[in-house]
């Protein structure tokens, strides 16, 4: 399948729970290639749960999982390597390996997952480059403690791109988690480029509205393991439901009112 016969990546009626706890109730998520589509909703509405699934971290209860027109929601472990050689992660939590420079953490997945296929002179070029990418030339002797956390991040995302060949998705979960309005800003800019100079696919994962309005193409809402909202930015930032208006305005839910009061009493 060449990559303009259909999306990336499809979710056909996926559902998950945990126990009694049912997270994700017959989702159909179909992703356009070479666009941004973010996933909002609320802490604990499934986002993260949702990302899993297409990476193959977890498997669906029932419905399926494709990955360019292949179903992966089955395949042994072996199977999965190839897919996720395809497939980039940034970690809300960033996931550097403290005790190694920056530049080793980005070079990480091509010495992991690459070895034997590229030098370790060309290994160190393409860290590098991918460094400058994000803007980071010279940090190569660093250590994350040195860092700042949008410093951090972007280390994490230079990282997602160092494959060779580069991947042609990455998810990011929460990625301006933590970071201060300035620094926020500097991610929203780095995926919107990340998106034109790598030529990647995005799946955002937050529950920061204005990160989802300037990196997304479209914006879907995730709420009791349903999509209640699925448009441009624009579009969801008008919506009429009073759940996605209340999200986008960062305003409570009635029942977290009432759940705060009661706890007060």
């Amino acid at each position: 399948m060449s990559d303009n016969d259909g999306p990336i990546i499809e979710l056909r009626g996926v559902s998950k729970s945990f126990g009694r706890q049912h997270v994700l109730d017959q989702i159909n998520l179909a992703i356009e290639t070479r666009k941004n589509t973010v996933i909002i909703g609320r802490s604990g509405t499934g986002k993260s749960v949702l990302l899993k699934h297409i990476v193959g971290l977890l498997r669906p209860d029932r419905g399926e999982v494709y990955f360019e027109g292949q179903q992966i929601d089955r395949l042994s472990e072996a199977a999965w390597v190839p897919i996720r050689q395809q497939i980039s992660c940034v970690f809300q939590l960033n996931a550097l390996f403290d005790s190694m420079t920056v530049l080793e953490n980005v070079a990480f997945p091509m010495t992991e997952n690459r070895r034997g296929r590229l030098d370790r002179d060309r290994v160190r070029e393409l860290a590098r480059r991918c460094l400058e990418i994000v803007g980071l030339a010279g940090f190569d002797p660093k250590y994350p403690a040195q860092l700042s956390g949008g410093e951090k991040k972007r280390v994490a995302i230079a990282r997602a791109i160092a494959i060779d060949p580069p991947p042609k998705v990455i998810l990011y979960d929460e990625p301006t988690a933590g970071l201060d309005p300035q620094r926020s800003d500097v991610i929203n800019k780095l995926i919107r480029q990340m998106q034109a100079t790598v030529d990647v696919t995005g799946v955002v994962v937050t529950h920061d509205m204005k990160t989802a309005a300037e990196v997304g193409d479209r914006v879907l809402m995730l709420y009791s393991g349903h999509f209640i909202a699925d448009g441009t930015p624009a579009e969801v930032l008008r919506a009429q439901d009073p759940r996605v208006r209340r999200f986008a305005q960062g305003t409570a839910e009635p029942s977290d009112i009432s759940s705060l009061l009661a706890e007060q009493e």
